[in-house]
């Protein structure tokens, strides 16, 4: 959902996902003198919440701040000096009212933290609702990022905890204690959960193909449908005993799925997807599948929890008819991946122009890197993506694109290396990011990967092609856009177009993990140098928005695009 409010030389445009809402800004060049940033102020409409209002809150104050490290502040005393903002802490399917509001010095002297000498002014408002779960696509991506401030801020004595739940027996396998847990799952594990629940009794089924099946919880869910009576179909990765393989056969036994059949898929790569069907068993005994889900989430505790990953499912038909078919193929080339292969080139062609469409590999001759890659190429405005491991070289040029083209190009990406890399605004320049404030800044609290094993922190797989026009397009799954994944590795993903629903849910995501990791990136950056340790400060006068109103800067391009204006 996007809507737009204007008032008073101020336009504010707001892009709805399901747990994030982005805000973009403009303001017209006579309102721009001693303009100190914006405050911005959110009423909640709908939900167990209704009635409230508060003022949105950053971290970043006036010079000379004496505020408790890691407090936040209220944007009407520490105004927001940037022209996009985002709100993580809402709700899906809830109704908010968000005005936003210039705030200004009174004289001409510059403001610190002891001499807030602001006024506000009038600003819109605009009102929209986060997406919940019940349409033709529902998207939901786990919070992660336990090296964050927020997580920081909650679990304020998490290694205590943690040593006297060891202490205690009541750890067990988890890394984490269930609450650290739940709040990293952010919904994701639940969602789950409630899909394999649609499947209510022996008229049902479950498809399942997986690569990682290590999650008790997820286990349980699916021990549960087989007493139900659900017909329950798993094909699990199997390769020569490794470390995956291993825990997939002891969790499928632990305990077993009443009437479970078991497909072990019998390869040299890796039995990469992560999908269920959901269907409808007809008196006859055919199947009618009703709902997908798919995404980049492995059934294991660092894939729901800690790995940033997304579930998306899909009630399309022709979609939900592609990934059923699909299923059908793997259990019968189960242990020939060259006939899984022939069967992929034959019947599951890449159009030219996708509208709604379920990709598979491995395939012949790179024919999805082809295809993705001249995707990404036709980009017009904008191109933002979240990626994991080593890209093929069609992939990297596509989203790199050349200097000085005028498409907005952002991007984070967890390297085989397990270093987060992205490229900013600038298109070409490439940044390395520290997943963490090992030390904390002054005012910041310090971070921690709080015990958890493996070094992966973006895992998701998502692409978003002219986001901010009418005709955005996606591309999301468990396919990594790397040789093996095209060549080698059973994968899925989906390509949708002319969705703004589909597309601002990435879009909410994905700038959410850019901008985390960003920032930690340029915290890194200012230490290396020797510079100070502080955070960046507010400016005290309207200078900070200088770059934004510039021609030939990103950030102009990044306000034009964003705000909705044309250009």
């Amino acid at each position: 959902m996007r809507r737009v409010g204007e008032a008073n030389g101020v336009r504010v445009k707001a892009y709805a996902g399901t747990t994030g809402i982005l805000l973009a800004f403009d303001i017209e060049a006579g309102k721009r003198e001693d303009l100190l940033g914006f405050a911005i102020s959110r009423e909640i409409r709908s939900g167990r919440f209704a009635g409230r209002i508060g003022w949105l809150q950053g971290i970043l104050d006036f010079p000379g701040t004496t505020k408790a490290r890691g407090e936040l502040i209220a944007t009407n005393v520490a105004p927001i000096q940037k022209f996009r903002w985002s709100d993580y802490s809402v709700y899906p399917s809830t109704q908010y009212a968000y005005t936003v509001q210039p705030v200004y010095r009174s004289d001409s002297s510059l403001v610190t933290s002891s001499n807030r000498r602001l006024f506000l002014e009038a600003g819109p408002q605009v009102v929209i609702e986060t997406q919940g779960f019940q349409g033709e696509d529902a998207i939901i991506f786990n919070r992660a990022v336990a090296s964050s401030q927020a997580f920081s801020r909650r679990f304020p004595d998490l290694d205590v905890e943690i040593q006297k739940a060891k202490e205690a027996g009541t750890l067990g396998r988890k890394t984490l204690p269930q609450r650290a847990l739940d709040w990293l799952s952010r919904g994701l594990v639940e969602q789950i959960e409630s899909f394999l629940a649609q499947a209510e009794d022996a008229s049902w089924a479950l498809d399942l193909a997986i690569y990682e099946y290590h999650l008790p919880r997820l286990h349980q869910a699916m021990v549960a449908a087989g007493e139900r009576g659900v017909k329950v179909r798993i094909l699990y990765h199997a390769k020569e005993e490794d470390d995956a393989t291993v825990e997939n056969k002891h969790l499928l036994h632990t305990p077993e799925i009443p009437g479970a059949t078991l497909f072990p898929r019998i390869t040299t790569a890796i039995m990469h997807n992560k999908f269920v069907v959901l269907s409808r068993i007809k008196p006859n005994g055919c199947y009618t599948p009703v709902a997908l889900l798919a995404g980049s989430t492995n059934w294991s505790e660092n894939g729901c929890y800690r790995q940033a990953n997304v579930v998306h499912i899909s009630r399309t038909p022709s979609i939900l008819e592609n990934y059923a078919t699909m299923f059908e193929t793997l259990i019968a080339t189960r242990t020939d991946r060259r006939a899984t292969k022939s069967s992929i080139n034959k019947n599951n062609k890449i159009p030219t122009a996708p509208e709604r469409f379920g990709g598979f590999s491995p395939r012949s001759k790179f024919a999805d890197i082809s295809a993705i890659a001249n995707l990404i190429a036709g980009a017009e405005r904008d191109v933002l993506f979240a990626t994991a491991f080593q890209l093929r070289d069609e992939i990297t040029e596509a989203l790199l694109g050349t200097a000085n083209d005028t498409i907005l190009r952002m991007g984070i990406q967890n390297s085989s290396s397990a270093k987060i890399t992205g490229i900013h605004r600038d298109r070409t320049a490439h940044f390395t990011a520290a997943s963490l404030l090992p030390d904390g800044l002054e005012g910041w609290l310090k971070e921690s990967t709080a015990k958890q094993k493996g070094a992966i922190r973006v895992h998701t797989k998502a692409i978003i092609i002219d986001v901010t026009s009418d005709a955005p397009l996606i591309i999301s799954g468990s396919h990594n856009f790397s040789t093996n994944a095209s060549r080698n590795n059973d994968e899925n993903y989906l390509i949708i177009r002319r969705d703004r629903d589909v597309a601002d849910a990435y879009l909410c995501e994905i700038m959410r993990i850019y901008d985390h990791y960003r920032f930690r990136f340029s915290a890194r950056e200012r230490s290396k140098a020797g510079k100070p340790t502080a955070p960046p400060s507010l400016a005290g006068d309207n200078s900070w928005c200088d770059d934004y109103f510039a021609d030939g800067n990103l950030k102009n391009l990044d306000r034009i695009r964003f705000a909705g204006l044309t250009g």
